[in-house]
């Protein structure tokens, strides 16, 4: 019998009552390996009801005790590793090593967030007038909200709900419903680590749940990863509900390779990056822009055999470069945008649209594919395409190879690869795009600074962890006093600091 996913609230699991079921399907195999249940509303406001019961108390513990429940928590998912990297293998298709990664970037946030005795802390400025001192303080916003991606289902809830948490707030995660499990056993840790019940709560579902969270009062604000398309609504239907919201969407990445590169290290980190998870990463590297044709011409004859040589195997391999697309419908898509490619005029220098791997064959697997002579009027340059395939759009100079990702609708990440440091210099200042690599293919940066990209890759004024986390998921307030010895006259004036 096929197992039922339900959602996690008020520190236990519960059933779903929709009646709606989502189809969980092990990538490797192409077969349904469970089902989670999508929820009505009426589970997601029964989700925010314990979140809001659960907040005050929460809210009034000091930093320190909410930082040793994060203390605790990392210790148990470090216990836990194998369990999640093989949980998530299984139902996203990435292969072990880049799953534990996946476990491994969330922990670094948490860790970050176990400094929250000292992040949260307010400013004090004493005497600001005669008899006066002003001081600040950051406190939580109240019940706050998480919808997550399929791509990073370890990484991403953690991204945000260890912040969000740590300040006080108490949380509702909205999974991908492809691959739930993860955040679902999370959940469980964080209860098991000492959070009070409602602290922490998952409900699966779809559009009707997001729609449940966007418009529920109670919801304070709202983080967001996945397409631009449903960041761009999220954004304006959460705003509009007077949320605060932050929400990143889809990626268009190139990596710049001037002609001093070191081509073989280039390509090796290029490699990688294009096509690690399948190329399923919003900061994978799916353009390369080789700066001149003798580049370009170096580039294409070194990438050709590594690509046709990329080790391709199950999810729960140890030494596979990739695995499976996330589901059939996906892998479909991204065959069609090959195919696209093909029909606008590039070259497709390696196929992998016909691989199948014996033993697996209704497996959701794709070769690594490369193309050469994109350019920025063809609609499969324009779009994220999310799966493995790299396109080559040459480039005559240096300033074109700015323009390219400067002038892209997406501005997530970017790299360069050379040896001038003058040029990496003047590159990082120009390039119109939120996160830049020098001589590092996926620059996301560590915990303890900020992820966030541009144009239509981030919707809101603010980034996902580091001290912009803070700030998105505390308000501030100021305080203003005076303690006089003697009772004053009456001001009729605006006070001044004189």
């Amino acid at each position: 019998m096929t197992a039922e996913l339900g959602h996690f609230i008020n520190g236990e699991h519960v059933n779903g009552q929709s009646g709606r079921l989502h189809d969980i399907f092990n990538p490797t195999t192409g077969e349904v390996q469970a089902k989670v249940a999508l929820a009505a509303p009426a589970e997601v406001a029964h989700a925010v009801a314990a979140a809001e019961n659960a907040f005050p108390v929460w809210a009034a513990m000091n930093p320190q005790r909410r930082a040793r429940v994060l203390f605790k928590f990392k210790e148990l998912v470090e216990k836990d590793m194998e369990n999640l990297a093989k949980m998530l293998s299984s139902e996203h298709g990435k292969i072990l090593p880049d799953a534990r990664g996946d476990v491994q970037r969330g922990l670094e946030v948490v860790e970050f967030a176990c400094g929250i005795p000292h992040l949260q802390k307010g400013e004090y400025t004493e005497a600001a007038g005669p008899g006066i001192d002003v001081y600040s303080m950051r406190q939580p916003l109240g019940v706050v909200a998480g919808i997550t991606p399929f791509n990073f289902p370890a990484m991403i809830p953690m991204w945000m709900f260890s912040v969000a948490i740590a300040c006080g707030n108490t949380f509702i995660n909205k999974p991908s419903e492809k691959d739930p499990s993860v955040p679902l056993r999370l959940a469980e840790l964080m209860m098991e680590a000492g959070a009070p019940e409602g602290v922490l709560n998952v409900v699966n579902g779809d559009k009707e749940a997001v729609d449940a969270i966007i418009e529920d009062p109670r919801v304070k604000a709202i983080s967001f990863v996945g397409s631009s398309d449903i960041a761009q609504y999220i954004y304006a239907n959460g705003t509009k509900h007077n949320k605060r919201v932050q929400a990143f969407g889809g990626a268009k990445n190139h990596m710049i390779i001037l002609p001093d590169a070191d081509m073989e290290n280039a390509v090796n980190q290029l490699i990688g990056s294009a096509y690690g998870s399948a190329g399923e990463r919003c900061m994978a590297t799916p353009v390369a822009v080789p700066v001149g044709e003798g580049t370009a011409d170096a580039l294409v004859s070194i990438l050709k055999p590594k690509v046709e040589a990329l080790r391709i195997g199950p999810s729960l391999s140890e030494d596979s470069d990739l695995g499976p697309l996330v589901t059939a419908a996906h892998r479909d898509r991204v065959k069609a945008y090959i195919r696209m490619a093909a029909d606008e005029g590039q070259e497709l220098v390696v196929d992998g649209r016909e691989f199948s791997l014996q033993g697996y064959e209704n497996g959701f697997f794709m070769g690594g594919t490369l193309l050469d002579h994109a350019r920025p009027g063809h609609q499969s340059y324009h779009d994220e395409i999310f799966g493995p395939v790299l396109q080559i759009v040459r480039a005559e100079n240096f300033e074109e190879a700015i323009a390219l990702p400067s002038n892209h609708q997406y501005g997530n990440g970017v790299a360069i690869f050379t040896r001038n440091g003058a040029a990496a210099r003047e590159f990082a200042q120009k390039v119109n795009v939120g996160m830049v690599g020098v001589n590092v293919p996926i620059p996301v940066p560590v915990a303890y600074h900020t992820f966030g990209g541009w144009k239509r890759s981030g919707f809101g004024d603010t980034n996902q962890h580091g001290p912009e986390g803070v700030r998105f998921w505390t308000k501030i307030k100021t305080i203003t006093q005076r303690w006089p010895e003697d009772v004053q006259g009456s001001e009729f004036v605006i006070p001044t600091m004189e």
